[in-house]
């Protein structure tokens, strides 16, 4: 359920659950987590993104019952993409919803569609967002929005996200995947190392 396309120095890894909008089974980030670690040896450059109209639900409803909503796998995930030595880009096709925004977060550079949608129920659910997940969030948009998110339950829209913070672009969802690619490219023909050594040279304000 996770398609690998490598191009050169890239690669481009793609959520492909869609009549299940792209929720994600524990097998799932598994696969994805050995993807990332055998990226970082090669690639330049990362991009996740997903198959249809929705970037990823979050859990799968059965596991999540089962108990994946509070596995650490989440956070080994997001912590993972955090820490590649690579470019890491997410180009969401479409919503973002609650646990997959780890991984959206730990990325270098986030993408979005103009019908893409946001939102974190983490609240009403009765779960604790993923540890990382709301710093990650407040050192992008501020503490009250993260709030507004995690605790008010609210719904963003695409270009509110963007005027926050919470995502660096708008894509047409004809373009997302080459617009995704134009950023990647100049990391994709840099030296070997140089992309790791310039991301060291931007500081992020939550640690990984």
């Amino acid at each position: 359920m996770i398609i690998r396309r490598d191009e050169d120095r890239l690669t481009i890894l793609t959520l492909n659950r869609p009549d299940k909008a792209n929720s994600l089974t524990r097998a799932m980030m598994a696969d994805l987590l050995t993807h990332l670690r055998d990226a970082a040896t090669h690639a330049r450059a990362v991009i996740l993104t997903g198959n249809g109209k929705v970037f990823s639900a979050g859990a799968d409803l059965d596991e999540a019952r089962a108990g994946l909503a509070t596995d650490g796998i989440w956070e080994e995930l997001s912590g993972t993409i955090a820490t590649l030595p690579c470019l890491t880009i997410t180009a969401l096709n479409g919503t973002l919803a609650g646990g997959a925004f780890g991984m959206a977060l730990a990325c270098d550079i986030r993408l979005a569609v103009p019908g893409a949608r946001f939102f974190y129920p983490v609240m009403k659910l009765g779960y604790l967002p993923q540890p990382s997940d709301p710093a990650r969030m407040a050192a992008l948009i501020g503490p009250g929005r993260a709030r507004t998110i995690l605790m008010g339950g609210a719904r963003i829209e695409a270009p509110e996200a963007l005027a926050w913070g919470l995502v660096d672009r708008l894509s047409t969802p004809e373009t997302l995947l080459d617009d995704a690619r134009a950023l990647a490219a100049d990391a994709c023909a840099a030296p070997e190392g140089h992309v790791a050594r310039m991301k060291a040279m931007i500081p992020r304000v939550w640690s990984h």
